[in-house]
């Protein structure tokens, strides 16, 4: 089965309040599919009020890219997401991984100590996603988005999310292909695609500002796209059709000029 097109666009707060808002209603105007938050306290505003004024402000969808489960007890990042979809209007997409690199040191640095293992931290992510549905119950379904990469994250997210992304840098194509076959079944999850880098920028909050955006590209890297939209479609659509990408996300440092992807692909 080949899904429709759907974008996204991760929009941290870079600049006023005010300006931010606008950029979120051409995000909306230009027709991707939802405004995403990253999840870094203290750098960033928390997710839930800016995606709540967001959702206030315009029709697109909104979601979490992503909560990182051992930043908040499970409970909490179930209650949040359970709220946001509430007053989103169903809206709101929760998308939770167990941490970024470096999560150790930034607990470290506001008085946490020791991250649990990453066994812990899946069961963390696993014990969110029931409370959401615990709290949903039968009237709604909140959405769940769950970043992931080794074999044990793999089979939570084939268990219990609806779209799956993968926690990519270098790897190759043939590599990327091979982790997205296992989800590649009529009822299987929509598989996301972040691209962090488009052509020699690097999108904020989604990679570090030193990433090698040369070598992604040599490597034919499924993190990074080229900066031409004609190109940049014939890319989206390769990947679709040989891998099953079909929700591709980008920075918002993008999202103006790649409106014109969107137009050309969003829902075909």
């Amino acid at each position: 089965m080949t899904r429709p097109f759907r974008f996204g666009v991760v929009a941290p707060l870079r600049s006023d309040v005010k300006a931010w808002r606008e950029q979120a209603r051409r995000v909306a105007a230009n027709g991707y599919s939802t405004l995403l938050m990253p999840d870094f306290p203290q750098m960033q505003p928390a997710p839930a009020p800016m995606l709540a004024t967001v959702a206030a402000e315009t029709d697109v969808r909104v979601g979490t890219w992503v909560y990182a489960s051992p930043l908040r007890p499970a409970w909490l990042t179930a209650w949040e997401a359970h709220s946001l979809s509430i007053v989103t209007e169903g809206r709101f997409e929760m998308g939770i991984g167990v941490g970024r690199p470096g999560i150790a040191e930034e607990l470290a640095g506001k008085g946490v100590d020791g991250v649990p293992p990453p066994g812990q931290r899946l069961g963390e992510m696993r014990e969110a996603v029931r409370m959401l549905r615990e709290l949903d119950g039968t009237e709604r379904r909140t959405p769940v988005a769950m970043a992931v990469y080794g074999p044990k994250a793999r089979a939570l997210a084939a268990e219990m999310a609806d779209t799956v992304t993968f926690a990519l840098g270098d790897q190759p194509r043939a590599e990327v292909a091979k982790l997205a076959q296992e989800f590649r079944t009529p009822d299987g999850p929509e598989l996301a695609l972040a691209v962090p880098v488009v052509g020699d920028t690097v999108a904020p909050h989604m990679a570090p500002p030193s990433t090698d955006t040369a070598a992604l590209h040599a490597a034919d890297a499924m993190a990074a796209l080229p900066d031409d939209p004609a190109a940049a479609i014939d890319e989206i659509q390769r990947r679709r059709e040989e891998i099953g990408f079909s929700y591709f996300v980008f920075g918002a440092h993008v999202a103006d000029k790649f409106a014109p992807v969107v137009a050309a692909l969003a829902g075909r």
